[in-house]
């Protein structure tokens, strides 16, 4: 999708089984502009930011970190993020509470310790239980990106496709163009429209784009 700035967060409308209206705003995001490829696709330090800006969007939207109960919505008092976990035996999410508390070492530190704990059958009943957003990864199966389905009673997941290095455009602050390697991931976020506009959706998308592109954070 041609966009400005590398990200399109167009909506485009489509419904689940269970016949909740869903919306997906979707991007591409240029991650870290005025540096190499190498400092920002490594291993997990790479996604481990992406929780972190996806937490500080969270935090400028919590609509989108609230959920349905009955009739009423719930705005969570804390962010707590559901990471999804392949297994061999399928799929676990597990659940870092109170993640807008922690500094990026200790997200960094809580997403490694669940994951591993997840593969080696070592999580606790409660740690995959109270989520209020989910992180899902298809991109570390080669996948370009995916349209998540939401993990209720979550009213939004977010899908992080592959990471890439790719040929852009870069231009200086002298507005000279040059051809640079830089590293590219598609962003999708699905969304219960019962109380998440469109617009809200897309600001959030665009705030996480704003927070990527201007990462200036060690990641060690």
């Amino acid at each position: 999708m041609p966009c400005s700035k590398w990200i399109s967060p167009t909506s485009f409308a489509c419904k689940l089984i269970q016949h909740v209206a869903r919306a997906n705003a979707y991007g591409q995001i240029l991650l870290g502009l005025d540096r190499p490829a190498a400092d920002v696709s490594r291993g997990s330090n790479a996604h481990d930011i992406l929780g972190v800006a996806a937490i500080i969007g969270l935090q400028q939207f919590p609509i989108v970190n609230a959920s349905i109960e009955g009739e009423n919505i719930h705005y969570h008092r804390h962010v707590n993020v559901g990471i999804a976990v392949a297994l061999d035996w399928g799929l676990i999410v597990p659940v870092l509470k109170n993640a807008d508390e922690l500094n990026f070492l200790g997200l960094q530190r809580g997403i490694t310790d669940l994951g591993e704990r997840a593969r080696n059958k070592k999580l606790k009943p409660e740690e995959v239980e109270g989520s209020t957003f989910t992180v899902t990864n298809p991109g570390q199966f080669g996948a370009v990106f995916g349209l998540p389905i939401i993990n209720q009673p979550n009213s939004a997941i977010m899908g992080v496709g592959g990471i890439a290095k790719t040929p852009v455009v870069v231009t200086d602050a002298d507005g000279n163009d040059s051809i640079a390697i830089r590293s590219l991931v598609h962003l999708t976020l699905g969304y219960g429209h019962r109380i998440i506009d469109g617009a809200v959706a897309d600001q959030f998308m665009a705030l996480v784009k704003k927070t990527l592109e201007n990462w200036s954070e060690e990641v060690g």
